[in-house]
This record gives structure tokens, sequence and C-alpha cells, in this order.
């Protein structure tokens, strides 16, 4: 007698997650209301980021949530060691705190999003979601703050002169959102040229990263 156990063939592959939180409570809440979403699945929820990084690299999720506040390593450190072991993971921050300097910290780590715990779980789903789909989200507070902190910096204009006519285009198209790839075919110039300008914009402009070069572009005089 032969049972027919029907597998949707077409289901969609779950968004692996994984969560570092030290209250015992938001862990296991997060976890709950992960394993209730369907298109999510909850592969590992750790209390300090020791543990998470001892174990996570033998489950490399897509997505972390980091708690910014943990006993011992803090979630800043935490996610400035994962991203050297998991590159391709992205990491939210969640967090009580709404400060500058811990946003700016965790962004510069390689966090992804920065969201407040107090947010609607149906929230914080959709937020999973957008940022391993690329996007980069952030509580209204924090977004706020973010766009506040930016609009303060008026980036002097001779930084910008400093750049070669090639490496104002690259970084125009940085800021339109291109990917390294597409710039170097639309200005037929091969992906190694691309980076190795790119480099030198960052040294020209005294930044560590694709968004701080960016921001520093938006905000030229």
């Amino acid at each position: 007698m032969q049972h027919s156990s029907k597998e949707p063939k077409d289901k969609k592959v779950a968004i692996t997650v994984s969560i570092v939180e030290d209250s015992r409570g938001t862990r296991e809440s997060l976890s709950e209301l992960l394993k209730r979403s369907p298109g999510l699945r909850c592969v590992g929820a750790y209390a300090n980021g020791e543990q998470a990084l001892r174990e996570m690299p033998l489950q490399i999720p897509d997505v972390v949530l980091m708690d910014i506040n943990l006993p011992g390593m803090s979630g800043i450190e935490c996610v400035a060691r994962l991203k050297e072991k998991a590159p391709k993971t992205q990491v939210l921050m969640l967090t009580t705190y709404e400060e500058g300097d811990l946003i700016f910290e965790s962004l510069r780590a390689g966090a992804n999003g920065y969201l407040l715990k107090n947010m609607p779980p149906g929230e914080l789903l959709h937020a999973v979601e957008q940022v391993h789909a690329g996007g980069s989200p952030m509580s209204m507070h924090i977004a706020r703050k973010v766009v506040n902190h930016f609009q303060k910096i008026k980036q002097p204009s001779s930084e910008m002169e400093k750049l070669t006519k090639r490496e104002q285009e690259i970084l125009a198209l940085l800021a339109k959102g291109f990917l390294y790839k597409e710039i170097a075919d639309q200005l037929g110039i091969s992906l190694s040229t691309v980076r190795a300008h790119l480099h030198t914009v960052y040294e020209k402009l005294h930044v560590q990263s694709r968004t701080e070069a960016v921001v520093k572009y938006l905000n030229r005089d």
C-alpha cells in the first residue's frame, strides 16, 4: 500500500533567521513569532555574542536579529566579527536605544538596519523580509535621527573637487544605487578598475564605506 505524501513543489525557500538576545523572555517571544510566520524559519537563538559566534557559523542564517546591549561582548562587536565570518548574512540591530552614536557605530560595524524593540511584530517581520531583499530597514525615529545627523554635516565642496571626472562619474552612479558590475558596464570599464577608482575615492573623501561616500556626495554644496 503506497502513501502519497504530497509536498508542495512550488514552496518558497524560507528565510533563515537567528536571534542574539540576552533577555530570555524577548528571545523566546521572537522565536515564537518567527515560528508562526510563513516564509521565515528560526535556526538559532543565543543569549550572548560569544555563543553566537561559536555556533552560528555551523548554520549560517540569512538574517540575524542582534540585540545591541549584550553581556560581555557588545552587539556592535559581535556584528563586526560575524560579518568577517559570514559577510552575506544581513544583520538587523534590535534595541531600546535611540542614541546617535550607537546607531552609527552599528552601521559602521556592518549592520544592515536598526530597529527599536517596541515596534509592532508585523513591522519586524516585514523588516526581516526587507533586509533579506537588499533593503536597509530602520524604525522611523532612527531614520529621522540619521537624516538629521547628515543634514547638519555639510561637506566642503573642495573635498569633491579633489575627485577626477571619472571618479565623480562613478560616485554619481553609486549614489543612484547602481552595483559595481552595472557601473563597469555603463562606463565600459572593468570591475577591477571600478574598485580601484572607488578605493581612491574613499581615501580622498576620508570614508570607509560605500554608504559614507554616497552621503558625502549627496551633501556636497
